[in-house]
């Protein structure tokens, strides 16, 4: 009888030796699981925590230069390349607009510049380069005699197009639609073109619009639709008025 109770006595210490180790290695496992994620978000690059500032590079720099620029807060030269002239000029644009002043291009300042900031892919990854080539001949056609501001805002109203329902779905579509385009028209869209144009269709596939959606734009010097002078007119840029 004696023999069984020691027996049972070890049976039961052996069961509560091997039920604490399952404990520690469970709660070493979760301990383990808890570290990693909290390491993975720690170093992991956050779209909503990018930045532009000295050092960076890029198309977003090239449109931030841009806008700095045609807006009067002088960047120096568009080169894509966030240097001191770029950073003063962010002061200045900061300064004036009621922003930190810190030189650096965050959430708040992108948005005061009309501008969204990602760490990821450019948004114009749905294009290629046939279609970025046909939408710089177009700006070139239409606007090569207009501001860079007004050049970007003719790409970008191509794009509304491309985005609505009323209109075809692809740039080709849009650009090529009958009665759309007097370039097309009259042959000029078939002109090769130049290095702004192409910097005007890049920035403005990368999501620059001036125009604010605007989906129409005419010289009113020119225009001989009577149809045109029915839409709401937003804004002017150079000798073209924008319209919705």
């Amino acid at each position: 009888m004696a023999a069984n109770c020691l027996e049972r006595r070890k049976g039961d210490n052996m069961d509560k030796k091997v039920i604490i180790k399952s404990s520690i290695t469970v709660v070493l496992l979760l301990t383990t699981l808890i570290v990693g994620i909290l390491c993975f978000y720690a170093l992991k690059p956050a779209e909503e925590t990018a930045v532009l500032k000295m050092g960076s590079s890029g198309s977003q720099v090239r449109t931030l230069q841009t806008k700095l620029n045609n807006w009067g807060y002088n960047a120096g030269k568009v080169d894509g390349i966030f240097g001191s002239n770029t950073r003063e000029a962010v002061k200045r644009f900061q300064r004036k607009n009621g922003l930190a002043v810190d030189g650096i291009v965050g959430s708040k300042t992108a948005a005061a510049l009309g501008m969204t900031l990602s760490s990821g892919s450019s948004s114009n990854s749905s294009y290629n380069s046939s279609d970025t080539y046909l939408l710089a001949k177009c700006i070139y056609a239409e606007a090569r005699g207009e501001p860079y501001l007004g050049q970007v805002a003719v790409g970008a109203v191509v794009l509304n197009r491309v985005r609505s329902s009323s209109f075809p779905n692809s740039i080709s579509g849009v650009i090529y639609q009958p009665y759309a385009f007097t370039a097309v028209a009259d042959g000029q869209i078939n002109l090769e073109p130049n290095s702004s144009a192409y910097s005007a269709a890049r920035d403005a596939l990368n999501g620059w619009d001036p125009t604010n959606g605007c989906l129409y734009y005419f010289n009113p010097a020119t225009a001989t639709s009577s149809w045109i002078w029915s839409r709401q007119v937003k804004l002017t840029i150079g000798k073209h008025k924008f319209a919705i």
